[in-house]
């Protein structure tokens, strides 16, 4: 199958980057290559790295990049550990960054990943097939309470106790094996009533899986920080994302670079010693256009909040 995935936020997105002909850019969630395509195609003695855990993802984005091969390095990893992934490659500083934390169309459409509850297909949900850990392992062998509250912190399933209480049930007969069984098993545990509003009953049943499998929220939340000194004075942080839990960390990481002052707001001169790394471009989170979201449903949810470094001059 080919890798496809229509980049959401694109222009947005680029324009925030500011873009220097000259500049180190990095691409911490390559997907098939949209963003960095149009990133690279901007430079002019600058470079691109794009970083990706898929390799499937690493093959068609190098396919897509061919033109601009010259300027592109492409390394397949984690963007939690970008930091040590550059330094390997002698990079110390980049101008902008960019996360498009959505799974890729690719993902979703191709029936033997298991990301989708349209198919019957194994239970999998591995971002990186290198790990072990994968959807069935978490179907399988994690407590009852565990999965409850996997369901109910990532997927803000209402129904979670229940969904675990079937799922606990049925897989004393025999381990459950594809996403077809775990359907149906949602199913059951969602009173009749309530499937039929709110779109596919098992949406925030598979998103929660998903996220539990491959750490995104960790993974996230301990990587911004880092990202933020990764940047070069002025560089820009661009991350899109896709629900409410991701843009909650996002936005919250970034206040809190831009003001990390602890003290009491009583205190007259600030004694914490915590200085303010830069700037959030983004009061409000940038939505899609009307456009976009016509041409391409899964847009709807999407935000995309900008962080700027604080620059030589200190603004």
């Amino acid at each position: 199958m080919e890798f496809q995935h229509t980049s959401v936020l694109l222009e947005e997105t680029i324009e925030n980057l500011d873009i220097k002909p000259e500049g180190i850019y990095l691409d911490g969630t390559l997907g098939g290559g949209g963003h960095a395509y149009e990133v690279a195609g901007r430079l002019a003695g600058g470079r691109l790295i794009g970083i990706d855990q898929d390799e499937d993802a690493i093959a068609a984005a190098g396919k897509r990049l061919e033109p601009y091969r010259e300027r592109v390095t492409l390394i397949r990893d984690n963007y939690a550990n970008a930091t040590e992934a550059l330094a390997g490659i002698g990079v110390h500083g980049v101008d902008g960054i960019v996360l498009d934390l959505g799974v890729s169309s690719y993902q979703l459409d191709n029936e033997e990943r298991g990301f989708s509850y349209r198919y019957d297909a194994p239970l999998d949900m591995r971002m990186d097939r290198r790990q072990r850990l994968s959807a069935r392992e978490i179907i399988n062998e994690y407590s009852e309470t565990e999965l409850t509250r996997i369901l109910r912190d990532y997927g803000e399933e209402k129904f979670a106790k229940n969904i675990a209480k079937h799922i606990a049930a049925a897989r004393k007969d025999k381990p459950l094996e594809t996403t077809g069984e775990l359907n149906e098993i949602i199913k059951a545990a969602i009173p009749a009533k309530m499937r039929a509003t709110g779109g596919h009953p098992s949406k925030r049943t598979f998103q929660a899986i998903r996220i539990a499998c491959n750490r995104e929220l960790e993974v996230l939340q301990d990587s911004l920080d880092g990202l933020i000194d990764l940047l070069n004075p002025g560089g820009r942080l661009c991350v899109i994302t896709f629900h409410s839990l991701e843009d909650r960390i996002v936005k919250s990481i970034f206040r809190k670079n831009e003001n990390p002052c602890t003290c009491p707001p009583d205190f007259p001169v600030c004694v914490c010693g915590k200085v303010s790394k830069g700037c959030v471009i983004t009061k409000r989170p940038i939505l899609p256009s009307g456009r976009e979201t016509a041409e391409n449903s899964r847009a709807k949810s999407a935000k995309l909040r900008v962080f700027e470094k604080k620059k030589e001059d200190g603004k």
